[in-house]
């Protein structure tokens, strides 16, 4: 009988060189090509690190079946089907991001506008930072790269489109990247640089081993394949092919782990049966991975698969000195200090679960609320760091936390691949508990963009945005609208405003289902008030048994404005008034992002919101009195002031690559980035002070008041706690100017 299936492997080499000439195809049963550019990265980085990436399916086709199965080329593919050789029955998703990465054909990603281009990043590569080694670009700076070979040199960006060129491309580029920067070291050397000539000799050294390393993948990396013989029958085929993508078996990272712990006396599997009850309120497969890289976070930052098989215990892990020389060390030394450093883990992940659900804290009070499961092992990491700081600190460190937590919330930071992430973001929180000016980018990306959140578009439960919303209704004391008392937790569930009969019938623009019309209600609630009818119909009601102002007051604690709440009352309510109302509750939903999450009043008591609001009120009235008097000239503000806010200008915008320096050349922008202290250093200065002394004419009453405002929004802001004498000297400067800056 003649063999149906052979077993066989490629080079990577030969492979990308079949893929530049279209021998294979996709049968028509198969899904598009889907990876985000993240997976393709990820992908890359499996490559390069010699990893495997499992086998490929494949059936030796003809015309015949070719036709048969309406077969497709492979997405970004310019050429046409006729050299077409082989059916892909499994790994499309992988040789089509082969196919995208190194032939980098010139089409947008699937779901992007914009073409990506992949790069290794040699110098980190090279000092074994696989996490950030791996880049890819969308911009135009991507287009400018893959075209300059001398800024590639310069940056260490090796362009994967290189591997696939035909002849001696990649020889020829490594060649010109060595030899680059042995001409840095040579003409070094001649201006008696020597620090620059070490680095470059160093550079040059890189290039060649990197140079080794890409001949040995490239030559000698196998991707193992399955062929089909030509004369199977089509029938026969695609009953493998079901077979295949019905069957399949996880085996995950765990698995691995719990491998290689059992002869080493170590039942991982026993550990995590005796966790998981614990940790159930999250619906996940990966909550045992998580616990390991929790644990790995805590030990070494990183959390990616390589970086947890140096949780071993007594497993060897090399370390690059700032030398460059490497050493070793044993981060796990023994069993003893596994099982403890697991433990901690999973009681920092419960600990951090319980603070998520809390209907005070977090406000995701069941677990199809949580925005993500993904950002919980460095959440749990970041929480248990924090926790141990000096108590003097704590309080700080978890106001951050909360802050970073929403703007990952509200700028989907962790809807994709998000092991480099997670490890990136714990340094920068680690960074920013110990030093105020180091604002992780998410941070400054979350102000500036959460204006643009059209939530309108949030219609499905479980989405990062939807659910964020929701939170925040649990989190802004929801009350009930029967009772007017805020519910037991685990009655509430998201339930239409406006009915769906009614969009049903109507079919208005935007979806009935979008979280501007749905708020916690109780399902009580729900059926006795609400049922099938109107806003209109049902509103008056309560208004009758419960007088206006308490209801207003119960739909205020739900993001419905009175103007919303007089649009629902509307007889009749048509589609333009559905409308209408969305884009109040969008208006109130973002007043209240930026008033509770950018500002951080989210923790506060309602009458230290009020406060606060009220500080940053006249410290922008300040401001506008300054960009007045100095008649818009930045020229005329002291220059340790000016230096000051060109430093933070500065900070904000390598944060913030959209953040444009220019911009903030004039004055009244230049003194967004002033703070109240500069705002009084500005006025009360020598040469300054003659434009100001109409309004402060006594200078020592001048100081007492800022001082008294100050520490006023220092309590506020940074120990949240606010004592009675802090709190009436800051309402008497609050009072004090407000008089003075009411001046004609």
């Amino acid at each position: 009988m003649k063999d149906v299936q052979t077993p066989g492997h490629v080079s990577l080499t030969t492979l990308i060189g079949r893929l530049r000439a279209g021998r294979y195809v996709i049968p028509n049963f198969q899904r598009e090509f889907e990876w985000k550019p993240w997976d393709i990265r990820e992908l890359m980085r499996s490559i390069f690190l010699d990893y495997y990436i499992g086998s490929l399916l494949l059936w030796k086709g003809d015309q015949r079946s070719i036709d048969a199965l309406a077969c497709e080329k492979l997405y970004g593919f310019q050429g046409n089907r006729s050299d077409a050789t082989h059916i892909v029955l499994d790994g499309q998703q992988r040789l089509t991001a082969m196919y995208y990465a190194f032939v980098a054909p010139r089409v947008s990603a699937p779901s992007r506008k914009n073409r990506f281009l992949f790069f290794i990043r040699v110098d980190q590569f090279m000092d074994e930072n696989y996490d950030v080694a791996f880049h890819y670009e969308w911009t135009r700076r991507g287009e400018n790269l893959l075209n300059n070979e001398t800024e590639q040199f310069e940056s260490h960006m090796f362009p994967l489109a290189i591997v696939g060129k035909s002849g001696w491309s990649l020889a020829h580029w490594v060649h010109n990247y060595q030899r680059h920067w042995e001409l840095v070291e040579s003409s070094a050397n001649e201006n008696g640089d020597h620090i620059t000539a070490e680095k470059a000799k160093h550079n040059a050294q890189n290039a060649r081993l990197f140079g080794e390393h890409l001949k040995t993948i490239t030559d000698q990396y196998q991707i193992v394949y399955i062929e089909l013989d030509r004369n199977l029958e089509l029938d026969k085929v695609c009953d493998i092919f079901t077979q295949i993508n019905s069957r399949g078996i996880r085996l995950d990272v765990f698995d691995l782990i719990n491998a290689l712990m059992t002869p080493r006396g170590i039942q991982l599997k026993r550990l995590w049966r005796e966790a998981k009850p614990r940790l159930d309120f999250v619906d996940t497969s990966r909550l045992n991975v998580y616990v390991l890289q929790v644990m790995s976070i805590l030990r070494q930052a990183y959390c990616s698969p390589k970086y947890l098989y140096y949780l071993l215990p007594s497993q060897q892990k090399k370390i690059r000195k700032p030398d460059g020389s490497l050493t070793k060390e044993i981060l796990i030394p023994d069993n003893e200090t596994f099982e403890r450093d697991w433990n901690k883990a999973v009681d920092a992940l419960q600990d951090t679960i319980s603070l998520l659900r809390h209907p005070q804290e977090f406000g995701a009070i069941s677990s199809r609320y949580l925005p993500y499961v993904s950002i919980l092992p460095v959440l749990a990491a970041a929480h248990s760091y924090a926790k141990r700081l000096p108590p003097r600190r704590q309080l700080d460190a978890h106001r951050k936390l909360r802050h970073w937590y929403w703007a990952s919330v509200f700028t989907n930071r962790y809807s994709g691949s998000v092991e480099s992430t997670s490890a990136r973001d714990f340094l920068d929180l680690k960074s920013w508990f110990g030093d105020d000016d180091a604002i992780p980018s998410v941070i400054s990306t979350f102000g500036s963009r959460f204006n643009s959140l059209d939530l309108r578009r949030e219609t499905k439960r479980g989405t990062s945005v939807y659910n964020g919303i929701f939170n925040l209704l649990v989190l802004n004391g929801a009350r009930d609208w029967m009772t007017g008392l805020v519910p037991r937790h685990s009655d509430l569930d998201d339930h239409h405003i406006v009915p769906k009969s009614w969009g049903k019938e109507y079919r208005p623009n935007s979806s009935i289902d979008t979280i501007l019309n749905r708020t916690p209600l109780t399902a009580e609630t729900n059926r006795r008030v609400i049922g099938s009818r109107l806003p209109n119909k049902y509103l008056p009601e309560l208004q009758e048994d419960h007088g206006e102002d308490v209801v207003l007051a119960t739909l205020e604690s739900h993001f419905i404005s009175r103007r919303a709440c007089s649009i629902l009352l509307r007889n009749p309510f048509t589609r333009s008034d559905y409308d209408d109302f969305l884009n109040e509750r969008q208006r109130t939903l973002q007043a209240a992002i930026e008033d509770l999450l950018i500002k951080e009043r989210l923790d506060l008591l309602p009458h230290l919101r009020e406060l606060d609001a009220s500080v940053e009120s006249t410290e922008l009235r300040l401001r506008d009195l300054v960009a007045a008097e100095l008649e818009g000239d930045a020229a005329k503000l002291p220059s340790h002031v000016a230096q000051k806010i060109q430093r933070r200008i500065k900070s904000a915008a390598n944060r913030n690559p959209i953040l444009d320096p220019e911009v903030y050349a004039a004055l009244k922008k230049m003194l967004e980035f002033a703070d109240l202290r500069d705002l009084q250093d500005i006025i009360a200065n020598r040469l300054l002070y003659a434009a100001f002394r109409s309004r402060f004419p006594n200078k020592d009453i001048l100081a007492k008041r800022f001082d008294q405002l100050a520490e006023l929004r220092n309590q506020i802001r940074h120990s949240r706690t606010v004592d009675g004498v802090t709190r009436r000297d800051g309402e008497a400067a609050l009072l004090w100017f407000g008089g003075v800056l009411d001046l004609a």
